[in-house]
């Protein structure tokens, strides 16, 4: 059964500032490790996950919470 995963999205549209990527500028540490860690293979991780409960954050998004 496919896990659906909580959709984070970097680039909505917000009050102030206009969206989430304005917080940080171009060359912030945060962007490297979203760009490392979405190179990463999470495949054997996400096969963990079971479908029961609340929908999960993506593993990526933790990952790089742990970075």
């Amino acid at each position: 059964m496919a896990v659906e995963f909580i959709f984070v999205d970097r680039d909505t549209v917000s009050l102030l500032p206009a969206s989430v990527q304005d917080y940080i500028g171009e060359d912030h540490l945060a962007r490297f490790v979203v760009e490392i860690v979405s190179q990463l293979d999470l495949r054997e991780v996400v096969g963990h996950y079971t479908g029961r409960g609340s929908k999960p954050w993506p593993p990526s998004m933790m990952v790089s919470l742990l970075f």
